[in-house]
């Protein structure tokens, strides 16, 4: 089983999105490696209905994110596709 990441997905987010990537980083971004591992962990346990209380509510932070992180690519595509028109 994996230790819980040092850094939130919060504080991932918010500092890759401090760097002021440009629309082609945002749609191309990816987590890191060990947060990817730590979701896919997490939803595994859910699936199990093994989740603490503290992990049901990291799943749902990562559940947020991939949220927000999909509609800002599909802003960023429709930004690109009205910047090439």
């Amino acid at each position: 089983m994996l230790d819980a990441p040092v850094r939130s997905v919060f504080s991932e987010i918010t500092d890759f999105l401090a760097t002021n990537p440009t629309p082609q980083e945002i749609i191309a971004y990816r987590l890191p490696d060990v947060l990817q591992a730590r979701a896919h962990e997490l939803l595994e346990k859910n699936g199990e209905g093994e989740l603490t209380l503290d992990e049901h509510e990291e799943m749902i932070d990562f559940v947020r994110i991939d949220q927000m992180l999909s509609l800002l690519k599909i802003k960023m595509r429709i930004k690109l596709k009205h910047t090439d028109e």
